[in-house]
């Protein structure tokens, strides 16, 4: 059994049961709608877009967002409201007080669907990096947007990549969801980093890469990230992506980082992809909700591939069973990632 490093879960590596990371793989299943509402010429079919990054006739990217029923054409980015949002922006906007013992509470906030290329199977795993590097850039455009507004305590970027992920549709996209409130993972890996920082006086995320980068669940890095199996790794082949240099929040990225995060989620996805056929993941992304975290929180990127079930013992219990030590994922994910950067170079 080991224990996560900040929180309070554990998780067994069922040695008994173990698994070779390969035997995982398994035929694609590719799912693609006669009519795609996210293909270019379908613009009409979604909300008005938000924003839209478009290339100008001098080749640089340009910024602009529908208006009045018009649709822009020939995107390179498209963001937009989910059209079956799970939070709504309130009808004034405001700041939004909860009671601390309130039991029903409006879900009041931001859903946003943001088209990765109109290239309908431009995957992270598989996308040119121009183009990655352009989604990263919409990340943040957009996690700026609704940092700001009164009524939001935190923003979730995440990822659904294929049906058993939870992805409704194949195009290429990821989503937004601002909420009135910090979730309960955040607060509890805030509180723990607090009292590591206060006990240690260094954050405690700089400490486990410090740690990873010399231990067999290394996996890669470049001069902005490192890449590693957690120790207490609740899925099968789960890695985390976590900025070299401290940072609370992917706003702080320079532009030369935001590469290097285009260039790693291409190079780890891309070997992720290739080991396992394409197989079906989540990932998302973990940032402080406000400066009063900035020494000791470190923003990152948590990857699930969806390779298991959780039945009734993880359900009712809290305690997960995976069936592949991360240091055997590690192993496979470093192989797979070494050929993956070795092909974009060539």
């Amino acid at each position: 059994m080991r224990k996560d490093y900040l929180l309070d879960r554990w998780v067994v590596i069922a040695t008994e049961r173990k698994k070779r990371p390969t035997d995982f793989a398994k035929p694609r299943e590719v799912m693609k709608p006669a009519t795609c509402p996210f293909d270019p010429g379908n613009e009409d079919k979604t909300p008005k877009a938000e924003l839209v990054y478009l290339r100008g006739k001098d080749g640089r990217i340009k910024k602009a967002k529908d208006k009045n029923g018009f649709r822009y054409k020939d995107w390179l980015i498209r963001c937009f409201p989910n059209l079956f949002p799970a939070f709504t922006p309130p009808e004034i906007e405001k700041k939004v007080r909860m009671k601390e013992n309130s039991f029903l509470f409006d879900a009041v906030g931001a859903h946003e669907v943001i088209v990765e290329s109109p290239q309908h199977d431009e995957h992270p795993g598989v996308a040119k990096l121009e183009q990655l590097g352009l989604v990263v850039d919409a990340y943040l455009d957009r996690l700026k947007a609704f940092s700001t507004k009164p009524y939001v305590k935190y923003v979730s970027i995440f990822r659904n990549h294929g049906v058993e992920a939870g992805a409704s549709l194949s195009h290429a996209h990821s989503q937004l969801i601002a909420t009135p409130l910090v979730p309960l993972t955040l607060r509890e890996e805030l509180k723990a980093s607090r009292r590591f920082w206060q006990n240690r006086h260094e954050c405690p995320f700089c400490n486990i890469l410090k740690r990873e980068r010399k231990s067999p669940r290394f996996i890669w890095q470049n001069d902005g990230f490192g890449v590693f199996a957690p120790w207490a790794s609740v899925n099968p082949l789960e890695f985390w992506i976590l900025p070299r240099r401290h940072q609370a929040s992917p706003l702080e990225m320079s532009k030369k980082t935001r590469k290097d995060l285009a260039l790693t989620l291409r190079v780890c996805l891309g070997g992720l992809n290739t080991l396992l056929n394409d197989p079906p993941y989540n990932y998302g992304f973990h940032i402080a909700p406000s400066s009063d975290a900035d020494k000791f929180y470190h923003w990152h990127i948590e990857v699930y591939p969806k390779l298991a079930i959780w039945a009734g013992f993880e359900k009712s219990t809290g305690i997960y069973i995976n069936t592949v030590p991360p240091e055997d994922a590690a192993a496979s994910l470093r192989e797979a990632s070494e050929k993956e950067e070795k092909a974009i170079s060539a």
